[in-house]
């Protein structure tokens, strides 16, 4: 398989309209791709990861690549199947997405010979005048657009539909003909983003008369279809620190080690599949390496295992960074945690321990030099 077989292939789950048209327009010619982020939260987390492991195969093989941050249509919010997101403000989304080229360079080149380019789509939307807005939105019809699942479900359930959520889909499309003149050759992204892929192609035939292709990512789900890199309650983000990043990986159902190794790293797949049946656990502490490695470099990626093993298999307590002068056990764990309420749920699920024993009662008095572990990974030291 050579390289634009393993783009085309590797965690993808659809290429639309066909993969051997795609292929043979990469072999002709350096295309033009992007990925849009919707910037609701601070940091992006590893399922964008898949995504921008994407980018790079792409990036390698000489292709242009655009890193789009939504800022606009995350004002929107892509709909959900219960009810309306919450806007955000343009302020939010700026804000939220102000770490974002420090993060994603830890996949893609942003400088060098072929540097991937990134944009923001407010550059075009925020330019746009009614009658425009009116123009493009005649390429659509209701129907086509209450043909999303989350829609049809809540039509069902009797919840409302507010009509900024139906052009959401119709606002992610404009972003494939404004972008660059002459539209973009790809659209990468989550399998859970086809539909707003598809408005963007069915827009790019009516204005331009040009054939957009789109790929899609696998999800990182397990066998449920739930999402994976939660630990703890708390998404695995590309700046979370080495040490918890690696214990997150760690806690993965076995289930999604092979697809995470797919999406999440460069490692050949060859006889993959049977190494993890042999030996889940270590090809999971592989799999952890390796993504820790990518993010953070490999002599972090070691100390990372380390920290694991002593603390998680052997039971020893770690060297402390964390430190607190509280002397009331609620205290120094909502310090830590963000809220009394929070430290309160963890301390009666008997998820603190006080120099390696549980403790639940939330007034319990704390001394000098005593190490509390909260849940796994956090460790804090009593002044």
């Amino acid at each position: 398989m050579d390289e634009i077989d393993k783009a085309l292939t590797r965690g993808v789950e659809t290429v639309l309209p066909d993969k051997e048209g795609l292929k043979k327009m990469m072999q002709e010619r350096k295309i033009t791709l992007y990925q849009g982020f919707d910037p609701s939260m601070p940091s992006l987390h590893l399922g964008n990861m898949a995504g921008l492991m994407k980018l790079r195969q792409f990036q390698k093989l000489g292709h242009k690549v655009i890193f789009l941050i939504g800022d606009f249509t995350g004002m929107i919010g892509d709909p959900d199947k219960i009810s309306t997101r919450i806007p955000l403000t343009r302020e939010q989304t700026l804000k939220n997405s102000q770490k974002w080229k420090e993060q994603a360079s830890k996949i893609l080149e942003f400088e060098g010979d072929n540097p991937a380019q990134i944009l923001f789509n407010s550059q075009w939307n925020d330019k746009l005048d009614f009658q425009e807005l009116i123009e493009i939105t005649s390429h659509f019809t209701v129907q086509q657009l209450l043909e999303r699942d989350m829609f049809q479900k809540r039509i069902k359930e009797n919840r409302p539909i507010r009509l900024h959520e139906l052009l959401y889909p119709v606002t992610q499309a404009i972003d494939s003909i404004m972008m660059i003149e002459g539209g973009v050759d790809l659209e990468i992204g989550g399998q859970d983003q086809l539909f707003n892929m598809l408005a963007g192609r069915d827009l790019m035939r009516a204005k331009w008369n040009k054939e957009k292709y789109i790929l899609t990512v696998k999800l990182l789900v397990d066998k449920e279809g739930k999402k994976v890199g939660k630990t703890t309650g708390n998404a695995l983000f590309l700046d979370t620190k080495p040490n918890e990043l690696f214990s997150g990986i760690m806690s993965f159902p076995d289930d999604v080690i092979y697809l995470s190794y797919e999406l999440l790293t460069d490692v050949d797949l060859q006889g993959l599949e049977e190494k993890i049946k042999d030996d889940p656990m270590g090809q999971k502490k592989s799999l952890a390496w390796e993504i820790v490695k990518n993010l953070w470099g490999e002599e972090l990626a070691n100390k990372a295992q380390a920290f694991f093993e002593n603390t998680f298999q052997q039971g020893k307590i770690p060297d402390i960074e964390n430190e607190t002068s509280d002397k009331i056990l609620l205290n120094a764990v909502s310090g830590i945690v963000g809220s009394k309420s929070k430290a309160k749920r963890l301390i009666s699920q008997k998820a603190i321990e006080v120099n390696a024993k549980v403790v639940d009662n939330p007034n319990y008095k704390l001394s000098s030099g005593e190490v509390i572990r909260i849940g796994k990974k956090q460790f804090v030291k009593v002044k």
